[in-house]
């Protein structure tokens, strides 16, 4: 799961340093990206949501639809190397799968860098909203694994996840 044999680290000077990688000199193209991520929320929440939607906070994965949605468009400020991007569209859902909720996210913008960083950040803070409406009716939530599925775009071309397996948390 570490890095491609042979690559090296963008982020990382040769003296070992954090920097901003320069993508000035590359072209602008249509990059795409989606990410997955799980909660496990238990049997007694999941039926609770399939029931009502919703907890004493509000319904719970339309919170996390937008809360996901919000973190996209602020991913440079919580990702300390990751350029700002102008996203033509954040699309996230999350749905509930037997006593798991599966949140997906799909970031897509024309530019000089990859949108892989908005859609895990969309994935992982729609994961956290959900955690969060919900941590009152039961404490043994787990969050996991959130995962980069695809891109595409860029020098790079596609990539699609081999192993697009229903993930288990």
């Amino acid at each position: 799961m570490a890095n491609d044999a042979g690559k090296e680290l963008s982020h990382l000077s040769p003296e070992g340093k954090a920097r901003m990688v320069d993508v000035g000199g590359k072209d602008v193209t249509a990059r795409e990206a989606r990410a997955e991520g799980w909660v496990n929320i238990g049997a007694d929440i999941a039926q609770m949501l399939r029931r009502t939607g919703s907890v004493g906070k509000g319904d719970v994965l339309q919170a996390a639809r937008l809360a996901g949605i919000m973190a996209a468009k602020r991913t440079p400020d919580l990702i300390p190397l990751c350029h700002p991007l102008l996203l033509d569209v954040v699309a996230v859902d999350a749905e509930l799968s037997d006593d798991r909720v599966r949140v997906t996210a799909r970031a897509a913008c024309r530019g000089r860098t990859g949108a892989e960083m908005e859609a895990l950040t969309a994935v992982a803070v729609a994961c956290l909203t959900v955690h969060d409406m919900v941590k009152s009716a039961g404490r043994g939530i787990e969050i996991g694994p959130i995962r980069l599925v695809e891109k595409s775009g860029g020098r790079s071309g596609r990539w699609a996840r081999e192993d697009n397996s229903n993930a288990a948390c």
